[in-house]
């Protein structure tokens, strides 16, 4: 009986050591900003291994939004962090690109005004001076749909390009208002000193926020990969959520003369999280990719009616 049973203990372990182990995908992930306590999710996920236990080796690329959406495109890399009005405009090019998990459950960009100059609604900056940081991307997309509430174009008001000095522009007076992200900016004047009224995009008109975007062929060769990425990211956004304090510390690793407490940097995170939050983490609605795309178009920016059900899908959500 006992050489039976030492038997079976030696074939289990040849079994075992024999076995293929998963191998380590070495995955680059575009984020598309700059090391910030926004991304404190991906900080969490790759300090407390969720994307190990995956069989991932992850690390952030900063590079622009828009080269990241051709590459995952192209096949040159599988993930991309990016905004849902980029998952369209890709496709209207004839990109194979798919969002598969939603981040920023809210729209997060925002119109900001000193209080003094009471905007309040979107028909209040009829006739503004409005300070964007381009006439593209998320930010774009964003203050044509607050003035689309308003039944106001682009003629109706004074845009001015001022790259990412929304800050600056506001408290210099060179702007009545700025388009900003509503976690970022209106904190940091808040906490220089100058109060400030908030008009947010998804009040008005819920879109489709940063999120995690692969292309066809990854879906179609490796599934697994892709829900084995979800999974990590999801993970880390739902432990920052329960353990904003232990994510911030955490975050200081990643995040250059990020301070231990930083009052402002910590209050940034406290509305990132105020943007993730939601009753389905990673859900996609339907009704929010029809609203970007009718945003599109009616910014000239997509010439057609596209198709958005191939754009995204749920299918990989825990």
């Amino acid at each position: 009986m006992k050489k039976s049973l030492l038997f079976i203990a030696i074939l289990v372990l040849l079994i075992t050591a024999c076995s293929p182990k998963a191998s380590t995908h070495s995955i680059r992930l575009p984020v598309g900003f700059i090391p910030n306590i926004q991304f404190a999710p991906l900080y969490v996920a790759m300090d407390k291994g969720f994307f190990k236990t995956q069989n991932l080796d992850v690390q952030l690329d900063y590079s622009m939004e828009a080269d990241n959406v051709a590459l995952v495109g192209a096949g040159k890399i599988p993930f991309a962090i990016v905004s849902g009005e980029q998952v369209l405009l890709g496709r209207a090019q004839g990109l194979p690109i798919v969002y598969t998990m939603v981040w920023f459950q809210k729209y997060p960009v925002a119109i900001a005004s000193l209080k003094s100059a009471n905007i309040l609604i979107p028909a209040d900056l009829k006739g503004k001076k409005i300070g964007t940081p381009m006439l593209s991307g998320a930010s774009y997309i964003g203050l044509e749909a607050i003035l689309k509430a308003a039944n106001l174009s682009d003629q109706d008001v004074t845009l001015d390009t001022i790259g990412f000095t929304q800050v600056e522009s506001l408290i210099a007076g060179l702007d009545d208002a700025v388009v900003v992200y509503s976690n970022n900016e209106p904190i940091q004047l808040e906490a220089r000193g100058y109060p400030v009224n908030i008009i947010n995009v998804a009040d008005y008109l819920p879109m489709v926020g940063n999120g995690l975007l692969t292309n066809e062929t990854t879906i179609n060769q490796d599934p697994a990969l892709v829900r084995s990425m979800i999974a990590a990211i999801m993970r880390g956004i739902q432990y920052t959520m329960d353990h904003p304090d232990e994510a911030y510390q955490i975050s200081t690793k990643y995040i250059q003369n990020l301070q231990a407490n930083d009052p402002i940097q910590k209050n940034i995170l406290a509305a990132s999280i105020d943007l993730w939050k939601t009753g389905h983490l990673g859900f996609s609605q339907s009704s929010a990719w029809a609203n970007m795309e009718n945003i599109l178009r009616i910014t000239g920016l997509i010439k057609t009616d596209l198709d958005v059900i191939p754009a995204y899908t749920n299918k990989f959500l825990p």
